[in-house]
């Protein structure tokens, strides 16, 4: 479960696109940023994607990327020209494809590193998706998930939507602001699709004729897409992005991506409650949590980028840096499913998981500190849009080095409140901290 924004240059403060995305994965699937420079590859060489070989092609572009550890793809992303993607799972009447092929997530990443710009992007997936077809468990470690996919797909000018079930698709041109998550979005009107897509749904009887034909009304499923609650998330960031149309702002897309309903909100509360800033809980429904979040700047220069390169928004700092400056990141270890105190992502849980024993009380302790130096990272970072690469290297290493400081004395802050601990929601933590031999959280 995610969700993913785009607000076109015309819909922001100052007339430059942001994308934004949160990444709802596995509690204990370690997603990390990377960087991986552009290439030349021999012709007729061949790529090994998540589970199957495709043709390489020739030159790839340098991207920048954040995946969960297992696979080759990536759910979220930036290429040296400014192109981003992000996908969603979105489900269908029609089976997700069980059989090892393409994921949503490789597909994103050959996007970014075969295309330039959008409309280029969506071809890619395009021919991939029809003539290897989408499919396989997009999960690690014993899990299963399957799924079909959207994307969103945009760069300072211009912004797709693609919508895919099995190995048929639609996309359209996006304007101002827009938002997907785990649900089909296109109705009737698209720009281009797959020459099957309305025959298909008029011969399962799903739609009486052509004419009548809406995408999402005819190939969604009930069970998935309701009680996976994209309609509703995607519905609040609408809200959110409609409100702030024409003043959309940084700032403002990292709230949208921190959003809770309840202002009073408390993870133990509910084993439904699904927000779009997403903490795992108890049951089926709450297997899922933010796992990584990205914003990123379109100027159509250099991308300025945001990640926290940590789980859950709300308890994480955006810090900046450029694709020329991806090199100086040392994250520690690549996280994998197990707890590793060296590991940024890891390290930081302790603080996330600590917060959820007392959210409400805990979370007070730090917000306030953690916006003030997100401000500053902001601020600067916009200041040294034309720096050197040097400089800009520099405060990037500063920023991650302040936000791994100020997060270890917000973790003695947080476990200075007395923890409240609810029993269904205390099971399922356990259950996650035992798998990932996590150290006792208190």
């Amino acid at each position: 479960m995610c969700d993913t924004l785009i607000a076109s240059k015309q819909a922001t403060s100052d007339n430059i696109a942001i994308f934004a995305k949160n990444s709802d994965r596995p509690p204990n699937e370690g997603q990390h940023i990377v960087y991986v420079p552009a290439q030349s590859h021999a012709v007729g060489s061949r790529l090994k994607c998540t589970y199957i070989e495709i043709p390489q092609v020739e030159k790839t572009h340098a991207v920048l990327l954040s995946k969960p550890f297992w696979m080759w793809g990536a759910e979220m992303g930036v290429n040296e020209h400014g192109l981003v993607i992000g996908n969603e799972a979105v489900y269908s009447k029609v089976p997700a494809n069980k059989t090892p092929a393409l994921l949503g997530m490789d597909m994103l990443r050959a996007g970014l590193e075969r295309a330039v710009t959008p409309r280029e992007a969506v071809q890619v997936i395009i021919d991939l998706l029809e003539q290897f077809g989408q499919g396989g468990n997009s999960a690690s470690h014993g899990e299963t998930m399957y799924y079909h996919n959207s994307f969103l797909i945009a760069d300072a000018n211009e912004t797709w939507l693609l919508e895919t079930v099995d190995r048929q698709w639609a996309a359209k041109q996006i304007t101002d602001v827009y938002s997907i998550s785990n649900c089909f979005t296109l109705g009737g009107q698209f720009d281009i699709a797959s020459t099957e897509l309305v025959e298909n749904a008029v011969q399962k009887g799903w739609v009486k004729s052509a004419a009548q034909f809406d995408y999402a009304g005819n190939y969604s499923d009930f069970i998935y897409t309701n009680f996976g609650k994209g309609r509703v998330r995607r519905a609040t960031t609408t809200s959110l992005l409609e409100t702030k149309k024409g003043n959309v702002t940084l700032e403002s897309m990292m709230g949208i991506l921190r959003h809770h309903d309840d202002e009073h909100y408390d993870p133990q509360n509910s084993v439904a409650v699904m927000d779009v800033c997403m903490h795992a809980g108890f049951g089926p429904i709450r297997g899922s949590q933010s796992t990584a979040s990205l914003v990123v700047l379109l100027d159509g220069n250099t991308p300025l980028i945001y990640a926290t390169g940590t789980s859950a928004p709300c308890t994480s700092i955006f810090k900046p840096m450029w694709m020329d400056t991806a090199s100086s990141l040392n994250l520690g270890p690549a996280p994998a499913s197990k707890y590793d105190s060296a590991s940024t992502y890891w390290a930081h849980e302790r603080l996330h998981r600590a917060t959820l024993l007392n959210y409400p009380e805990r979370i007070k302790t730090y917000a306030g500190d953690r916006d003030e130096l997100e401000k500053k990272f902001i601020q600067e970072s916009r200041r040294l849009a034309k720096a050197s690469a040097k400089e800009r290297a520099e405060f990037l290493v500063q920023c991650f080095d302040e936000a791994a400081q100020a997060e270890a004395d917000w973790l003695k802050r947080v476990e200075a409140i007395p923890a409240r601990k609810k029993a269904l929601h205390s099971i399922a933590w356990n259950t996650f901290n035992k798998k990932s031999e996590m150290p006792p959280v208190h």
